[in-house]
């Protein structure tokens, strides 16, 4: 089955999403997508038969701009973006993503690109993003695959998080009691 034409079928027939795709275009990034839970839900959703955008808790939109690593530019363009929204450029993860058993989080070295940094998300069904060019064709990045995100397979990605986070992360998120098909592979 190509996951790619059907996650992109998703998206193309799920009217909040493309609204959603639309606004991050217009801040005019060279190197942006909307990913992680947004995909997450947006998929889930759709292979449960409901759509509601209203149960997303934020939209994450990530970008590498690895010239203007300000945290007050991730904040700015959160606010342009409006209410739920959250920015976050991935060039600048490494300066201030703590390590240590106290955190719960793997140090994490600079990162190259937007893909690399979506590789290290927290769990591999995560570990996508979408993207719209001015010809409105759209982008996939999925640097795992999409088999995790098609199999509703919550798996832990070590790359960024610990164990004891991946535990937290999955008992926080509640998966299972909104998408009752999902599998949790503990660790």
């Amino acid at each position: 089955m190509d996951h790619t034409g059907a996650l992109i079928a998703i998206a193309r027939r799920t009217a909040w999403f493309m609204d959603y795709l639309r606004a991050a275009r217009e801040l005019r990034l060279q190197s942006w997508c909307v990913g992680a839970g947004a995909v997450r839900t947006l998929v889930w959703d759709a292979l449960h038969g409901v759509q509601n955008a209203d149960a997303l808790p934020d939209i994450d939109l990530a970008y590498f701009d690895a010239f203007d690593l300000r945290p007050e530019r991730d904040a700015e363009l959160a606010r342009a973006l409006g209410p739920r929204w959250e920015a976050v450029n991935q060039a600048a993860v490494h300066r201030w993503y703590p390590a240590g058993a106290e955190s719960g989080l793997v140090a994490v070295a600079p990162l190259a690109s937007l893909a690399e940094a979506i590789a290290t998300w927290p769990e591999y069904a995560t570990c996508v993003g979408i993207w719209l060019d001015w010809n409105d064709k759209l982008h996939v990045i999925a640097p795992h695959g999409l088999d995790d995100l098609f199999g509703m397979v919550i798996r832990h990605n070590p790359a960024r998080a610990t164990a004891e986070m991946y535990r937290a992360r999955v008992a926080q998120k509640r998966y299972a009691e909104r998408w009752p098909k999902v599998q949790i592979i503990t660790t």
